[in-house]
């Protein structure tokens, strides 16, 4: 997903990164002062773009971690399922499914206009169209 990666301890908040096979969005990054040896501690909480659960990762600074490249895009839906949504691009007409992230499990409907993030291979419905 993510093609580039950053340490641990150059992790701020808003980047968005990958942890435990979930995209995330980092809320804050404690980094502990250097101990006997030399290497400083990174504590990262993180919550998740897609369920929206908060994680923490406590590693070491030098910690090689994924990020993730999101790109914003409108569409409109024509069919809901249970998780799954089907919508159109309205830049390109292109018909394609996408997730409902938690936020907006029932808040959305047939013929709204949405915002989608494509992140990876997945698309995520974030915010709904005026």
């Amino acid at each position: 997903m993510g093609s580039e990666q950053i340490e641990a301890k150059h992790v701020k908040k808003g980047n968005y990164i990958m942890m435990e096979e979930f995209p995330s969005i980092a809320n804050s990054n404690d980094i502990s002062r250097p101990g006997k040896h030399g290497h400083a501690k990174c504590r990262i909480t993180v919550t998740g773009i897609i369920d929206n659960k908060k994680r923490v990762l406590i590693a070491p600074g030098e910690l090689k971690i994924d990020t993730v490249s999101i790109d914003k895009r409108l569409g409109q839906i024509v069919s809901i399922n249970d998780d799954h949504v089907q919508l159109m691009d309205v830049a390109s007409y292109e018909m394609l499914d996408a997730i409902k992230a938690e936020e907006f499990k029932g808040a959305i409907n047939e013929g709204d206009n949405v915002e989608y993030w494509v992140i990876g291979k997945k698309n995520v419905i974030k915010a709904k169209s005026k």
